[in-house]
């Protein structure tokens, strides 16, 4: 019987978590764990991505800020709004929402932010903590550690003589998903667009973690029958069932087929996504006790 990972409960034990490190916070330092949103434009998504996480901020105890600048916002604005926030002891977490508008350089912007208070693990030191196998005092980027989450759920913690796959090789997912398994002690391959038969690499995979952005790319004949699959897609397709002009989101994997062959599946939606809004409240957490020089939780 295949499992099919609920992603949503994962998400809601983590805040759990979360909200009682927030309230633990409090009771030792009398202050409240600060977190900043910035979000630039007027993009729906955003607005929307935004919103949910100022939302969870609030329900999980935390000082929520949330700045909202007009498009035409020149990059020394938003550098200097970036400086105040470092600059402020209130807030632990800094989060800019990326897409920015085409004028604005949005590396820049992310490098500016301060390694101990970027709770999206963007910052090149974070990265490069990651790199070299430092899990304990860097920021892990949230959607790769809420996957490892969903990984650690079926298999544990140690993945010792398991063959791990990585479709995709971005610096937001891919490579840190790959260090994630890695440190893990998986045997770790990296699939990408210029790899020769994705397929076989698939069949010898005992996990699986596809995030390429390529709607329902991986088949039935990708998977080892029994294989933990975790699919991080995230792709609108079109749905004419439920009427003229409208889609329904999937996941970079053949759900419907997938499902009876993997030992267990994470699926889209319901799967990775909860997870990443999750693990920045657990960044946010992690970072505050940081600050305070308290033994941060782990999640």
């Amino acid at each position: 019987m295949t499992t099919v990972i609920d992603g949503k409960q994962a998400a809601a034990s983590v805040i759990e978590a979360v909200t009682s490190a927030a309230a633990g916070y409090e009771k030792q330092t009398g202050g409240k764990v600060g977190l900043a949103v910035v979000i630039v434009g007027n993009d729906p998504a955003s607005h929307a991505y935004v919103g949910s996480k100022s939302k969870m901020a609030k329900q999980c105890g935390f000082n929520s800020v949330q700045h909202t600048l007009p498009e035409e916002t020149t990059q020394e604005e938003l550098m200097a709004l970036v400086a105040t926030l470092n600059a402020d002891a209130s807030i632990h977490g800094v989060l800019v929402q990326l897409p920015l508008p085409k004028h604005l350089q949005s590396d820049a912007v992310i490098q500016a932010i301060l390694p101990e208070k970027d709770v999206d693990g963007l910052n090149i030191l974070n990265a490069g903590k990651l790199a070299v196998g430092d899990l304990e005092t860097g920021l892990i980027s949230c959607t790769p550690a809420g996957a490892m989450l969903l990984v650690r759920q079926i298999h544990g913690t140690d993945l010792s003589g398991l063959n791990a796959l990585v479709i995709g090789r971005s610096n937001l997912f891919g490579k840190p998903m790959a260090q994630l398994l890695l440190a893990a002690n998986a045997t770790v391959t990296i699939g990408h667009s210029r790899s020769h038969d994705l397929a076989s690499l698939g069949r010898n995979a005992d996990i699986l973690v596809a995030a390429v952005g390529r709607a329902q790319m991986v088949k039935v004949d990708w998977i080892k029958p029994g294989a933990t699959v975790i699919d991080v897609g995230i792709n609108r397709i079109p749905a004419p069932e439920k009427g003229e002009g409208k889609s329904r989101l999937v996941g970079d994997v053949a759900f419907d087929e997938c499902v009876a062959v993997a030992g267990a599946i994470s699926p889209v939606p319901g799967g990775v996504g909860p997870m990443t809004i999750a693990m920045l409240m657990a960044n946010t957490a992690i970072a505050a006790y940081r600050t305070a020089g308290l033994t941060a939780p782990k999640f």
